[in-house]
């Protein structure tokens, strides 16, 4: 019997009452559920007093779940599609996200498709998109303290955000690089669209095997966004004497003091997004964000404001 995952935002009665709705939809139709609270990707922030959570990043696993599962449907909004990922891709589970949230940007299906949706399902009318994913380790000598995989970017700044501070940077084997600024994000092509993009970085469509580095905030006028192969290991060294805060897709992270350093590098392990047709990503740019859109023709010299 084939078993399916449901991956749920338990915090929000509409996904629960939607999830209860499919898994019976599956059931009826020969399926085995598995279910799973989106809170279990979910890292949280380590408490500074406490040791930290070195455990590797496929702990996120829910224990019940298995490589031969066909897929797992994800039901929430951006920041449980977030926490999904992470909870899939160690067993390249792939995923079908159901927006119950508000943007959506990482949706592949709306509430009001959902008979349609599962129908397609069911069918197996669908096909894989693989999205590149971080693994994001702070490293104290040889020591991993804290490790968590990473769809959208990592952010180092200090506490508060408003203070500037110094990061040395080696991207591969290239010389090491010093950036003065309030915080560095470190992207994947799908986290483009993300904080670094209102940090002033570029889009990247999701198919560019490339990383982005975006200073917030830069003190200098040469510290622009830069973007490079995701096949070079990048390391952050905090060059300043307090702690700083990371902060990993948004939902988790920890301090990071003098002595470590954080290591960004290429997981081995995409995330697996489910496709029901044709994924155009111009077009989901200029359905969520506006890019793109016609400019409004300006008033003839005839409609003159009284």
């Amino acid at each position: 019997m084939p078993c399916v995952g449901l991956i749920v935002n338990d915090g929000k009665d509409l996904a629960v009452n939607t999830a209860d709705a499919i898994e019976r939809r599956l059931v009826g139709a020969g399926y085995g559920v598995l279910r799973a609270s989106s809170s279990g990707g979910m890292v949280g922030f380590a408490n500074p007093d406490q040791h930290l959570r070195n455990l590797g990043y496929s702990a996120c696993v829910p224990s019940d779940f298995h490589a031969e599962m066909a897929l797992a449907v994800v039901l929430g909004g951006d920041g449980t599609v977030l926490s999904a990922a992470r909870q899939t891709a160690p067993i390249g589970l792939p995923i079908l996200t159901i927006n119950t949230g508000h943007l959506g940007f990482l949706a592949e299906a709306y509430l009001n498709e959902l008979d349609t949706v599962l129908e397609q399902l069911i069918a197996g009318r669908w096909t894989v998109e693989e999205r590149s994913m971080l693994v994001v380790s702070v490293m104290r000598g040889e020591q991993r303290r804290w490790e968590v995989l990473c769809l959208n970017e990592m952010a180092l700044h200090r506490e508060p955000l408003t203070s500037m501070c110094h990061f040395e940077i080696a991207i591969g084997r290239h010389a090491p690089v010093d950036i003065a600024a309030d915080g560095v994000i470190l992207s994947t092509p799908t986290g483009s669209t993300a904080y670094a993009l209102s940090a002033g970085g570029p889009v990247i469509t999701p198919d560019c095997p490339v990383l982005q580095l975006t200073p917030i905030a830069p003190h200098s006028l040469a510290s622009r966004a830069l973007v490079f192969s995701d096949r070079e290991p990048v390391t952050v060294f905090p060059a300043t004497p307090e702690r700083l805060m990371m902060v990993v897709d948004g939902s988790a992270g920890c301090y990071v003091w003098p002595e470590d350093r954080v290591l960004i590098r290429r997981s081995d392990h995409s995330a697996r997004f489910i496709r029901l047709q044709d994924h155009e990503f111009f077009q989901v740019l200029r359905n969520k964000l506006g890019w793109g859109l016609p400019h409004v023709a300006k008033p003839g010299a005839h409609q003159q404001a009284p």
